[in-house]
């Protein structure tokens, strides 16, 4: 796995968490609207133990945090079989890199465009991207308030797709340096299989003026992303 994506996974959570060393991990605790989670050490080579895992665990519900863990499979390989020994259900998701961007289609009728933190659609946007992850789109003002704090720092770009329907698709993507990931692509269940994802996806990598770009995604949407441009490089390992 390329080094600097490592060094990306130990940089972003830290715009909007705080971290504690426990053992091998490093817990990031989140700050600001939404939680994180622990992940090894950056650089560390290690055989993971359960009983490791364990004292994270511990001290998240101690937090309060979920029990929320992410790495790459191929960099600290001992971690999958120790997680599943302490009884953690992992999602094995594909780990993509942009090799060549391929531009997607926008369906008749949609508009798709990047915001700023003073666009009246941010609030719809943030409605939509609950939606789109199985919630009701309701009770997100402070999760709006997070997203327009990042957006004015720079830590976040955002793109959605809208119509005279409203905001049907959103994303997002995170520079650090060389680096930067594309997160929380969701579209809302009533315009799913229109090609959204895929369009709000181009919009983000021309977007991204990054060497490097890569998202994980589920073995559907991957396929998406491989239309796109994206390449399986390695395995991202999630729990919680």
């Amino acid at each position: 796995m390329n080094p600097a994506i490592e060094t990306y996974y130990d940089a972003v959570p830290r715009s909007a968490a705080r971290t504690e060393e426990i053992g091998p991990f490093t817990l990031f605790v989140g700050t600001g609207a939404w939680p994180y989670y622990a992940r090894p050490r950056l650089g560390v080579t290690h055989d993971f133990t359960v009983a490791e895992i364990e004292a994270v665990r511990a001290r998240q519900r101690e937090l309060g945090v979920p029990e929320a863990f992410e790495w790459v499979h191929e960099t600290t390989p001992s971690l999958l079989p120790a997680a599943r020994a302490a009884g953690l259900e992992v999602m094995e998701a594909p780990l993509m890199v942009l090799g060549g961007a391929v531009p997607a289609t926008v369906p008749e009728g949609v508009t798709v465009r990047m915001i700023d933190a003073d666009d009246p659609a941010l609030a719809p946007a943030v409605a939509a991207q609950d939606r789109g992850f199985g919630g009701t789109g309701e009770g997100v003002e402070g999760r709006v308030a997070f997203m327009r704090e990042r957006l004015r720092a720079g830590v976040t770009r955002f793109a959605l797709a809208e119509s005279p329907e409203g905001v049907l698709c959103v994303g997002q993507h995170q520079p650090v340096g060389d680096v930067t990931e594309i997160v929380g692509v969701a579209t809302v269940p009533e315009a799913r299989r229109r090609g959204l994802a895929g369009a709000v996806t181009a919009a983000l990598v021309q977007d991204a003026a990054a060497p490097i770009v890569f998202l994980s995604a589920g073995t559907d949407a991957a396929r998406v992303y491989a239309r796109l441009g994206f390449e399986r490089q390695g395995t991202a390992c999630i729990v919680g």
